[in-house]
């Protein structure tokens, strides 16, 4: 008698890209990385809901696409800003109805076909038994698949913040610090993620993972944050006279100017955070040791040429075989 083995081949992530500009329209280097990596699904953000003068929900910026999107599968993103959700007037059946109408309509103006909607919103204590409703009356109105971003604190603490009724969960891997003229990266802190991953072993949600490979400057005035500088290219920074770049991850401005309609003062400081390649793989493993299954998608946070130089080719596929 003969004892047979069979092998499976493991199963590896697929990845998938979030695309979070206003104009939906893909730049030759952002086609060939989507090629590269053999992306079908793109998570695009839609618009933001955010609150109006009268404290009624209005959306923001929706998205306009300038790029067909055959070949791809579209999940619209929905940003709903926290105080939306803590608007005491606030009717969640009315909100969910005209939300998913107003997908409807972006949809149907640009004959995408949707499987998938994804919901992102930093819930709070205050503001969860509202978020949890809208969820379930928006889930009932649309029909699809539906997603969530978890953040955390979220599974961490989720006898207390609850779990939405989706059928699936984002958790968001990044963002974890203060922004703040100290040292520290606000993007990731490996010492605070260890915090938390012990906890991604008892959340009862599936998760997928986005992970960062953004960056940004925090612009320092007299030891005070007075901004953010999204998308700067640095060497642009280090050809110009009027910066002085001291290392790796502070410029000084040594003359006031003006640059791309940022004015910066004489003194003033700008601390470059971003991501590594070396911080990616290491997110990979740490999750990969605490996460109860294998994810189905890691999601990269965001579909930019900007962001993708900063990467060699092969970095993406070498972050979902780690998983």
């Amino acid at each position: 008698m003969s004892l047979l083995i069979s092998c499976t081949k493991r199963e590896v992530p697929s990845a998938a890209f979030y695309y979070w500009k206003t104009i939906f329209k893909l730049s030759k280097i952002e086609k060939q990385c989507l090629s590269d990596n053999h992306v079908k699904k793109i998570y695009v953000r839609y618009f933001d809901i955010d609150l109006d003068n009268k404290r009624q929900p209005f959306p923001v910026t929706a998205v306009r696409f300038e790029t067909v999107t055959n070949g791809f599968e579209i999940v619209p993103v929905l940003y709903i800003k926290n105080k939306v959700m803590l608007n005491d007037k606030l009717d969640v059946k009315v909100l969910a109805q005209k939300t998913y109408d107003f997908v409807n309509q972006i949809n149907i103006k640009n004959k995408i076909k949707i499987q998938e909607i994804q919901i992102d919103c930093d819930w709070t204590l205050k503001s969860r038994d509202t978020y949890l409703s809208f969820i379930e009356h928006f889930k009932a109105i649309s029909g699809k698949t539906l997603s969530a971003t978890i953040r955390l604190h979220q599974i961490k603490y989720f006898a207390k913040t609850k779990i939405p009724n989706v059928d699936k969960g984002v958790l968001m891997y990044y963002n974890m610090g203060v922004i703040a003229p100290d040292s520290l990266n606000s993007i990731y802190d490996r010492s605070i993620a260890n915090k938390y991953l012990e906890s991604l072993k008892k959340y009862p949600l599936e998760i997928d993972v986005a992970l960062p490979i953004y960056s940004w400057a925090v612009h320092i005035r007299d030891h005070r944050v007075i901004g953010l500088r999204n998308k700067i290219e640095v060497s642009n920074f280090k050809k110009d006279p009027n910066f002085d770049f001291k290392n790796k991850n502070y410029f000084t401005v040594k003359q006031s100017n003006y640059k791309k309609g940022t004015f910066y003062k004489e003194n003033d400081v700008l601390k470059l955070e971003s991501i590594s390649q070396e911080n990616l793989l290491e997110m990979a493993k740490d999750l990969n040791s605490n996460l109860k299954q294998i994810p189905k998608e890691i999601i990269f946070y965001d579909l930019d040429e900007i962001n993708i130089k900063n990467y060699e080719k092969d970095i993406f596929q070498q972050v979902i075989t780690r998983f």
